[in-house]
């Protein structure tokens, strides 16, 4: 097996390598004047390829196409494709005439490149069904679990009842309780978000989520939190997006910040390079 990792996975892809005892691929990626992308790899002598590449932003939608048809044309035996962040995950439906399922549309091109597909805590896991090839989505709040375990954390929330699977599995691997985030419209301006059965007071609390975009709901939970009696507030997340400058905000807001590699971030703290070990192994 050999790892062949792409400009936006590159600390995921050596840790992968690290953890299952193979070589990096020799890969060169480079952008022409025009931004138009050059992409070589070599040295497969075929053997089994794992492509890592998040697609995210829009180029590394192209630099992944490019890499699955070059992996391909040296020798690789197999091609398994693991997309660490699944840019267009949220685009999972059409609301009106016309409007392009771009979720869909992503699964469509990204399995004819390859063989299978390893997606990480993808926002919708029904739009796995566009993958004409094998697909697997793994999660890495178990591994978030237990780097809150280790960073004694009392109690783990999630922002709203429909993601409370998250906070189950990562609770379960941090062997501490969980609960859901409840917003309570308390009149005309003013909203409560309080733990739906927990009492924080004088607990160290962490709250989970696939993604953290704006980060404004939650900072606006942390802070009500903190205003219930939370000694210690952390904002976890698989994937760190943090559009619009938002990590000063949620530091501000936050006691720590932490997510994993899946995004290459200054937050960028966990691997998850484990579940994906795990997941190849297997």
């Amino acid at each position: 097996m050999i790892v062949v990792g792409g400009s936006a996975s590159k600390s995921l892809s050596g840790e992968l390598a690290r953890q299952l005892g193979c070589k990096l691929a020799d890969v060169e990626i480079k952008r022409f004047p025009d931004e138009e992308c050059y992409v070589k790899v070599q040295g497969l002598g075929g053997q089994d390829a794992v492509i890592v590449q998040s697609t995210y932003p829009d180029p590394n939608i192209v630099e992944l196409f490019l890499l699955q048809e070059a992996v391909r044309d040296a020798g690789a035996a197999t091609i398994t494709t693991v997309v660490p962040y699944y840019g267009y995950a949220r685009q999972d439906k059409s609301f009106n005439d016309g409007e392009a399922v771009s979720a869909l549309i992503m699964a469509k091109h990204l399995g004819q490149g390859c063989d299978r597909v390893f997606t990480i805590d993808i926002h919708n896991p029904s739009v796995l069904v566009g993958f004409a090839v094998p697909v697997q989505n793994l999660s890495a709040m178990p591994i978030i679990g237990n780097w809150l375990k280790e960073n004694d954390v009392d109690v783990i929330v999630s922002p709203d009842e429909g993601s409370k699977d998250r906070a189950s599995l990562a609770a379960e691997a941090a062997q501490c309780p969980w609960d859901f985030l409840q917003k309570t419209r308390l009149d005309g301006e003013t909203v409560e978000i309080k733990p739906k059965n927990l009492d924080v007071r004088g607990k160290s609390v962490a709250i989970v989520d696939d993604i953290i975009a704006t980060g404004g709901t939650m900072i606006t939970a942390a802070n009500q939190l903190k205003e219930q009696g939370a000694s210690n507030v952390i904002a976890a997340c698989t994937h760190g997006l943090f559009t619009g400058g938002s990590i000063p905000k949620l530091e501000a807001a936050f006691d720590t910040v932490i997510s994993t590699d899946t995004l290459e971030r200054s937050t960028s703290k966990i691997s998850a390079a484990k579940a994906i070990t795990e997941a190849l192994e297997s």
